[in-house]
């Protein structure tokens, strides 16, 4: 559009006509030609339109002939007038009868999308109704086993610690005996010295 502009301008026509600008010249239709054909390739996406059915011409349009006798013409224009308010009422009573059917057809679609809804959130609550019932079932089983695990373990520990016990007792009990033992062949001080000297003198003995 700018070089269209500029080559209406008389002044310019001269400047335009060099040689170096021949070829920006050449180039200008070329892009104007390919955003046209681009244009008709985006309007070729859509189909055409479906071709429009216009209602039928109303007879009443065109039909009246003024007769010479004006009773005659009167009468006419009267049986023109009954039948044109039966048409008139009949296309009411159509309109009225498509409007309702319209309506309940409109009436069953919200029911149905309302039911598939409360369908969808009937299952959906149906659905995380089972997977907590589930997880409790998994949660309960795990507290059970962990619970027995807990059992068993206490019970290992208090079997150990018995033992542990019963040997610590029975080490007592050896210690015990054994300082009892020795304690038998303990001497009295005023006999400590004879014994030393029997020691010294019979070794066999010890």
């Amino acid at each position: 559009m700018a070089v269209a502009r500029i080559l209406r301008q008389p002044s310019l026509r001269n400047i335009c006509s060099q040689p170096f600008l021949r070829p920006l010249l050449a180039s200008q239709p070329m892009r104007f030609a390919s955003r046209s054909l681009s244009a008709q390739a985006g309007h070729r996406r859509y189909p055409p339109p479906p071709p429009h059915e216009f209602s039928k011409p109303c007879e009443f349009l065109g039909c009246w002939q003024p007769p010479a006798n004006p009773r005659e013409a009167e009468a006419r224009l009267d049986r023109l007038r009954k039948d044109y308010t039966k048409q008139v009422s009949q296309l009411r009573k159509e309109y009225a009868y498509e409007t309702e059917i319209l309506k309940l057809e409109k009436q069953r679609k919200d029911e149905a999308r309302r039911e598939a809804i409360r369908q969808a959130n009937e299952e959906r609550k149906t659905a995380k109704a089972a997977a907590a019932e589930t997880a409790a079932a998994q949660r309960k089983a795990f507290q059970q086993e962990f619970r027995q695990t807990l059992l068993k373990e206490r019970a290992e520990k208090l079997e150990c610690w018995k033992k542990k016990e019963e040997l610590r007792e029975q080490k007592k009990k050896e210690k015990r005996e054994l300082l009892r033992q020795q304690s038998s062949m303990w001497v009295s001080e005023e006999n400590l010295e004879n014994r030393i000297l029997e020691a010294i003198v019979d070794t066999n003995r010890l």
